[in-house]
């Protein structure tokens, strides 16, 4: 039976039924596959990959060419969830041109519902010309990553009136160019709630409070397999880390003691055949 797959329309009439869009981040196949069969709304390919796939110290490293990649891998597990690709680092910053460039490799070389893009005021222009090419577009403001040296750290955003009054104001900019949705990331909960308020589209919170449309988390985060920084905002469901930690060690354990693999975990040939190997005729 063919599943119906969600689209960014889905999203806005989830938000108008007063249903919460469970969302979370996916960077392959076996993942991908199992938060679609536990009924995520939203799967994000994030350019997070670069920390906790990769092993880069930021976001910025990664390429178009990871972000297809993964993406590809994802597309392949989700059969129900909307898969946006996220666009990197300086894919789309230099000109709307370059933008489109980037969203429509991403569109059609991965086949994903949507691409996501951060940025506010200056990507208004590019965030026009993409949906004028019939490509869905999700935005991001608040912290965003890409732009974490000129913030000077992850901080939170939009805590003074004036860069709270800018962020609602780039929200309600991006539903104009035709967003799809809105991302809201590391920004005080009053603020993502008034902004929720304004849009017709939906708002997805990382760390944004309860009063967003929807909420998205990266997987490695909630599930301890991520060892580098761990956002305030971020609450942990299960340490698969330590578990895993836990399996290897045992495993180690019984191939250094020889206890694996048991002759239950072994194949045999017959006597017959074994005889006829262990006979000296000089076929060897």
């Amino acid at each position: 039976m063919d599943v119906k797959k969600v689209t960014v329309k889905d999203l806005t009439s989830m938000k108008k039924q007063g249903k919460r869009i469970v969302c979370l981040t996916a960077y392959d196949f076996p993942t991908a596959s199992l938060l679609d069969e536990s009924g995520v709304d939203f799967i994000l390919v994030g350019d997070t990959l670069g920390m906790v796939v990769l092993g880069y110290d930021s976001t910025l490293p990664v390429t178009v060419e990871d972000i297809i990649h993964h993406t590809k891998a994802v597309m392949r597990g989700a059969k129900r969830s909307l898969v946006v690709a996220d666009m990197p680092f300086m894919s789309y910053q230099v000109s709307p041109e370059q933008g489109l460039e980037t969203a429509g490799r991403l569109m059609k070389e991965t086949g994903c519902g949507a691409v996501k893009l951060e940025g506010g005021f200056r990507e208004i222009e590019t965030v026009e010309r993409i949906v004028s090419a019939g490509i869905p577009v999700i935005g991001h403001v608040g912290l965003t990553p890409q732009s974490i040296n000129a913030f000077g750290g992850y901080k939170v955003q939009g805590k003074a009136s004036e860069d709270a009054r800018r962020i609602r104001r780039e929200a309600k900019a991006l539903e104009n160019a035709g967003a799809s949705a809105v991302v809201l990331e590391c920004v005080p909960s009053q603020l993502a709630e008034l902004i929720s308020a304004d849009l017709t589209v939906p708002t997805i919170g990382i760390g944004a409070g309860v009063g967003c449309d929807g909420q998205i988390l990266v997987f490695h985060d909630i599930f301890g397999l991520y060892g580098g920084f761990s956002p305030r905002f971020v609450r942990r469901y299960a340490d698969l880390g330590s578990s895993i930690k836990d399996a290897v060690e045992r495993y180690a354990d019984d191939v250094r003691d020889g206890s694996f693999p048991s002759a239950r975990e072994s194949f045999s040939i017959p006597e017959a055949a074994l005889k006829g190997l262990t006979e000296d005729d000089g076929g060897f």
